[in-house]
């Protein structure tokens, strides 16, 4: 027993020693108790996240074994008219791969020196409190835009329906205190914002007293961030959030700059867990599917958001997805939105099967944008790869076994690990060897690629499980608002990794709940702000 509590610590300590080397910060969001991560890089617990993550591109090699009926069956739920052996669409035979230049013959590839400085990009005084983290994302002017558009839309909607008797105008702070009672659903999980009144068990006396549920009920019947419909403009189905959008998106752009590696994809926002696990089947579909997609570039570093792209799942403009629906132009656009302001500066960027493809990632190359991409034959574009890559082969292959095949700087991996997985990169050599190391299967082999990607997007799962707990509990049913409470949540969580990197947290060391709560006091202004302890 003893022996094998001294290798598992030898394995953790070669994994720590490995992510080092791979510009992997520490667990810099990580807190005391149980919300406390180890090694948030690697699994030494049998399941991780970022298993789950690369499950979908192994499990679709199973797949190809089984039954023909079976796989003629699975061709057509997913939409590809594809048979096994002959690879997915656009990929290329032998012959034609070879004539595009894919060969067998490796090179060292080497990624240019990042041209940014990585952190904060301002140093906030060791006295600074939530509210100034926050407010860096949401300054007084914005709130004062709520007010104003707020203001403008009651007083439309009741020149149209009727005055209103119980409507007086809403002033800057209670503003702010409809977003601290708001914001506190994120800490406090209740059914609904409004039990913050009642006398039952989600009631919240402490805050209650700030304002009349009277009075709440009347700001959120008229809260807005644009009042009007613009007469033009790109986001015609989102013209009623896309001003916060972009002035959350510039801020933050202006107060953070991100590591050299970086991850496209849509973070966690679905229902809350408990809700799910508890609800009946009924209650369930009664839940309307959201009507909006989130992407967003995200620093594996520290989990900072640097940007995020919001799309219309339906609806009219050119923000709706009907046009590229099901289509790799889509995840193409996506990517390329979120991109625009790296150029130049040689990041690294992590890329999931959706978006990864060879197009994308040569045009990105020649911006100084360096790709790695877990490739998926149903899901990913493969137009350009060579099919031999793309199928199973006759030979079963061992664990950690890997083949590959070049083109200029373009890497395509296949590595086997209970199951092919799939990688296209122009940012790790293929003649450097990596490792994944777990507590349960050990040391498994593996080109530097895959286990530089296996590492990062773990840190990424870790973030959103550990953060996706801190959204905004209060679910609107009109999408501006999902947006809107989902941008706040966003907000908040960036602020909290801006605290945890700032003087300010050697003096407090607030949890993420704590800074929750030390944030809603502050927005209801509340005599004693003290977190719960």
């Amino acid at each position: 027993m003893a022996e094998c509590g001294r290798k598992a610590l030898s394995l953790l300590e070669a994994a720590r020693s490995r992510y080092e080397s791979l510009q992997i910060s520490d667990d810099v969001f990580g807190e005391s108790g149980d919300d406390s991560s180890d090694n948030p890089f690697y699994s030494t617990s049998g399941d991780s996240d970022s298993d789950k993550y690369m499950a979908e591109a192994g499990d679709e090699q199973q797949q190809q074994h089984q039954h023909h009926h079976h796989q003629k069956r699975g061709d057509k739920e997913s939409g590809h008219s594809w048979v096994p052996g002959a690879g997915p669409p656009g990929s290329l035979s032998r012959s034609q791969a070879e004539e595009e230049g894919w060969n067998e013959t490796l090179q060292d590839v080497t990624v240019p020196p990042y041209k940014e400085t990585y952190g904060p990009a301002q140093k906030m005084p060791a006295t600074a409190t939530a509210m100034d983290f926050f407010q860096l994302f949401v300054p007084d002017n914005c709130i004062q835009n709520m007010v104003t558009q707020t203001n403008m839309y009651a007083k439309k909607f009741q020149e149209r329906f009727g005055s209103d008797e119980g409507w007086r105008p809403v002033t800057a702070q209670e503003i702010k205190a409809f977003l601290g009672f708001v914001t506190s659903t994120s800490v406090q999980r209740c059914e609904s914002v409004l039990s913050i009144w009642s006398s039952g068990f989600f009631s919240n006396r402490s805050i209650a007293l700030k304002m009349s549920q009277a009075r709440f009920e009347k700001i959120l019947k008229y809260f807005h961030i644009v009042a009007f419909r613009p007469s033009q403009g790109s986001n015609q189905g989102l013209y009623k959030i896309q001003p916060f959008l972009d002035s959350l998106q510039q801020s933050f752009s202006c107060t953070f700059r991100p590591s050299q590696t970086q991850v496209l994809h849509e973070p966690l926002i679905d229902e809350d867990p408990v809700f799910i696990t508890t609800c009946t089947e009924r209650e369930l579909r009664k839940r309307k599917k959201r009507k909006f997609s989130l992407w967003v570039r995200q620093c594996t570093s520290t989990g900072f958001i640097c940007q995020i792209s919001v799309h219309l799942k339906d609806g009219q403009g050119t923000d709706g997805l009907a046009a590229l629906k099901n289509k790799p132009q889509l995840h193409s656009l996506v990517a390329k939105q979120l991109c625009q302001n790296i150029s130049g500066k040689n990041t690294i960027i992590f890329t999931g099967p959706s978006i990864t493809s060879l197009g994308l990632f040569t045009e990105f190359s020649k911006q100084d944008i360096y790709c790695c991409g877990l490739l998926s034959t149903r899901k990913s574009d493969c137009t350009g790869l060579p099919q031999s890559m793309l199928v199973c082969g006759a030979t079963p292959a061992q664990r950690g076994q890997s083949r590959v095949m070049m083109k200029g700087s373009m890497s395509l991996i296949s590595w086997y690990n209970k199951g092919h997985f799939r990688f296209l990169t122009n940012s790790y050599a293929p003649t450097k060897q990596g490792m994944i190391i777990k507590r349960k299967s050990g040391e498994i082999p593996c080109p530097l690629a895959v286990e530089a990607f296996a590492a990062h997007l773990s840190y990424i799962c870790k973030y959103d499980d550990k953060y996706s707990k801190y959204f905004i509990f209060h679910k609107p049913n009109k999408t501006w608002q999902q947006v809107f409470w989902l941008s706040i949540s966003i907000a908040i969580n960036n602020a909290y990794i801006l605290y945890k990197m700032s003087d300010a947290y050697a003096v407090k060391r607030y949890s993420r709940v704590q800074f929750g709560e030390r944030l809603v006091g502050e927005l209801l202004d509340l005599d004693d702000c003290s977190p719960t302890q």
